[in-house]
């Protein structure tokens, strides 16, 4: 399969994937396109692995990683603005979504890590050997993070949306 193939089969995928990894679309294009011009270059080689999508994947989760660390180097949060970066909540008008906001706006202030093991495990469906391959780190340390943002999760979610059972394991 030629780059140009790949890209065009699996564009809207990644973008997807990165938007889940990121929580915010515009940061998610900009990381998957600088992670398709590094992956056009080195090509030959991903596209004789086994998964080359699975290996763009994780450059994705990488360059998240590597690219939040440079821009809380550089960035100073304007007067009203969230250190995230996020706009201040507004209240969702149609009720079937406003639980769906809540759970998202939540998750998006996890750290990023902790993001990311959340979209790996329950957007990609990941065991947690995977994760860690992917992370670059033990099986345990995925699921200390796990552990952490869900205990976050459970703590900040409103009364209404806390599961009576326990929290997934």
């Amino acid at each position: 399969m030629t780059f140009e193939e790949f890209v065009s089969a699996r564009l809207g995928t990644l973008v997807r994937y990165a938007t889940v990894v990121t929580w915010d679309p515009h940061l998610a294009e900009d990381i998957t396109q600088n992670v398709l011009v590094r992956a056009q270059a080195r090509w030959s080689r991903i596209s004789r692995l086994d998964a080359p999508e699975s290996y763009v994947k994780r450059m994705i989760v990488n360059e998240f990683l590597s690219w939040r660390r440079r821009r809380a180097a550089q960035s100073i949060p304007l007067a009203g603005e969230s250190l995230d970066g996020l706009a201040p909540p507004v209240p969702d008008q149609t009720a079937q979504r406003d639980d769906r906001d809540a759970m998202l706006r939540l998750i998006a202030t996890l750290p990023p890590r902790q993001r990311a093991v959340i979209a790996l495990r329950f957007y990609e469906d990941l065991p947690f050997e995977q994760i860690a391959e992917i992370l670059g780190c033990r099986t345990v340390t995925v699921r200390t993070h796990l552990s952490r943002a869900l205990a976050t999760l459970h703590r900040a979610l409103p009364a209404t949306l806390v599961p009576t059972g326990e929290l997934p394991k």
